[in-house]
């Protein structure tokens, strides 16, 4: 279990995360080596996952309950090519509860448990307009555009590589070797619920980011300085307000998620098994 600096402690001062760390510990076989987050309409890969104990999270002491649809709102154990998986199906979003704690959740959930790797995923916009479509982007960096709750404590101590290199070099080349049309991307995150602008998301190409969505950049700050390694894919369901000309809505965003999820779940089932990640 990693212990959670006192700074950050604070911040689930009214959230204890420990409830549900106990009540996961005592009912999994052992400590898990990675955890997924599964962003919307990819849940449904826990579903894949082999020797599967299934914890809703309505069932775990503490744990928050997602809105949002096609976020199932279940924790998922599994073992597979003999590592240890811990996959949250499905997020909050800070739209939903306008807490950075809750957001943060299951990351220190994770890291509470044991795990060493995250492995985080998001439907995106398309920024940048060579992505299309059910395109999978591994993300490089991040912009954190939420305005909302400032740094995390300790977030501007030092400068750290959020997204680690050497998992992505590793998931790019088997990728590859499937054959996958994977790309690389800087992940952009706004607060939400509503969709960008046509000059919002202007400014978010002038900034540098390729993609755009509505989480993600809060988690993978807290995993850092939880000493996490992050892997980070985004599946772009959409091309963002004024790139394509069509009129947004989460349907889609579901829709275009399952339609690359078996491209998806071989990517992550490869990154898995054969310890890319």
């Amino acid at each position: 279990m990693k212990k959670i600096p006192a700074g950050i402690e604070r911040l689930f001062s009214k959230h204890p995360f420990d409830e549900s760390v106990r009540f996961l510990r005592s009912r999994i076989p052992s400590p898990p080596d990675i955890a997924l987050v599964l962003g919307s309409g990819l849940g449904d890969y826990a579903e894949s996952l082999p020797h599967r104990l299934i914890f809703p999270s309505g069932a775990i002491p503490s744990y928050p309950r997602s809105t949002v649809p096609g976020h199932r709102g279940q924790i998922v154990f599994a073992e597979l090519a003999g590592r240890n998986v811990i996959a949250f199906q499905g997020r909050i979003h800070l739209y939903e509860c306008n807490d950075l704690a809750t957001v943060l959740f299951p990351v220190a959930v994770a890291a509470g448990l044991g795990a060493g790797t995250l492995v985080v995923t998001n439907a995106a916009g398309g920024i940048n307009r060579l992505l299309a479509p059910g395109d999978l982007m591994l993300i490089t960096d991040q912009i954190d555009l939420t305005l909302h709750c400032g740094m995390l404590p300790g977030e501007c101590t030092e400068k750290r590589d959020l997204y680690d290199a050497g998992l992505m070099e590793q998931s790019l080349r088997l990728a590859a070797a499937r054959g996958l049309p994977v790309r690389r991307g800087v992940y952009a995150a706004v607060k939400g619920p509503s969709y960008e602008t046509a000059a919002e998301v202007e400014m978010i190409h002038r900034l540098g980011g390729d993609a755009v969505g509505m989480s993600t950049v809060k988690e993978v700050a807290l995993a850092s300085l939880l000493g996490l390694k992050v892997l980070g894919i985004s599946c772009i369901t959409n091309k963002a307000t004024g790139i394509g000309g069509a009129k947004l809505n989460h349907n889609e965003v579901t829709e275009v998620a399952g339609r690359v999820k078996i491209s998806f779940s071989n990517l992550l089932t490869d990154c898995i098994s054969q310890r890319a990640v």
